[in-house]
């Protein structure tokens, strides 16, 4: 029952008949944390999309063979790696092999999974001279509902989702053609993972979340890494509550910039959805790659 209801709560959310505070305050009674709800409201950004829905997946189909194919001049593929719990772990590696060891950049998904915009997403970063990994948070399932998505997102442990960013990490800087400089990079709700990955750990060069939960100013006070942000005045988060955390960033003295887009939507920069705003996600690809830029490739 309780999950019955929390669900209802989200839709409530979606379809915008709940405030963002009465929102917080009954999912924090359900979710027994604040922070939890302020993960769950990243993912649940009210928004509207009249995109039509991609080909449906077959989320019970088991995934993809692990494997590297050529795509081009790039090394695509699924790769497998160990856990936290050492357990099997995979993601979408892209990469040019044949040069020398190149900065790491992890992309982070949407709460639709592992899907071929994400995909699509690594390999252009590859394509600018990065080792790009993006971790299948939702192993093996993608969304192509919202209903199936919000499933996913309010199943997925935001503290077990970072520690399988980290062994991607890992798995990447234990590699001899990867540098030790690591960016990361996310979406909604692999924006606010970001963040709290780049709380969690202080080996991060670079942070850049997009449209995510911003964490709270003594998380922020946490982050040593540079950070770049991303949000269009048309989404359901809060600016006020990036400026605040842009504040923190700069008392502490770390590299940051939010970038604030008049009339973007959530999800602006994924062009496969009725959201992209071209102008404001071609800005967003130029900025981060300027960022990646100046903070990945300082020692290579």
């Amino acid at each position: 029952m309780k999950r019955i209801e929390l669900m209802e709560l989200v839709r409530e959310r979606q379809v915008g008949t709940v405030s963002r505070r009465d929102f917080l305050v009954r999912a924090s009674a359900f979710l027994g944390s604040a922070a939890a709800a302020n993960t769950l409201l990243a993912a649940c950004a009210p928004f509207v999309d009249q995109t039509p829905p991609p080909p449906v997946i077959d989320s019970t189909q088991p995934p993809p063979e692990p494997g590297l194919s050529t795509n081009g001049e790039l090394e695509t593929g699924v790769v497998t790696y160990a856990g936290p719990d050492e357990e099997s772990l995979m993601g979408y590696l892209a990469y040019t092999p044949g040069q020398q060891a190149q900065p790491v950049v992890i992309v982070i998904q949407e709460w639709w999974g592992l899907n071929e915009h994400i995909k699509d997403v690594a390999r252009r970063f590859a394509e600018e001279g990065y080792v790009a990994l993006a971790p299948d948070l939702y192993h093996g399932q993608v969304a192509t509902e919202p209903d199936e998505a919000r499933k996913l997102a309010m199943e997925l442990s935001m503290g077990d989702a970072v520690g399988e960013i980290e062994a991607a990490i890992a798995y990447l800087r234990a590699q001899d053609y990867t540098t030790d400089q690591v960016g990361i990079v996310g979406f909604c709700m692999g924006g606010g993972l970001v963040l709290q990955t780049a709380v969690a750990d202080s080996t991060i060069s670079a942070a850049v979340p997009f449209y995510g939960q911003p964490v709270s100013q003594d998380a922020a006070g946490q982050i040593s890494a540079p950070v770049l942000s991303f949000l269009g005045t048309r989404d359901g988060i809060s600016a006020s509550a990036y400026e605040s955390m842009h504040e923190t960033l700069a008392a502490n003295d770390v590299p940051n910039h939010f970038q604030l887009y008049e009339g973007a939507q959530h999800a602006f920069f994924n062009d496969t959805r009725a959201s992209y705003s071209p102008d404001a996600a071609a800005d967003a690809w130029q900025r981060t790659l300027e960022w990646f830029d100046k903070y990945l490739r300082s020692e290579t």
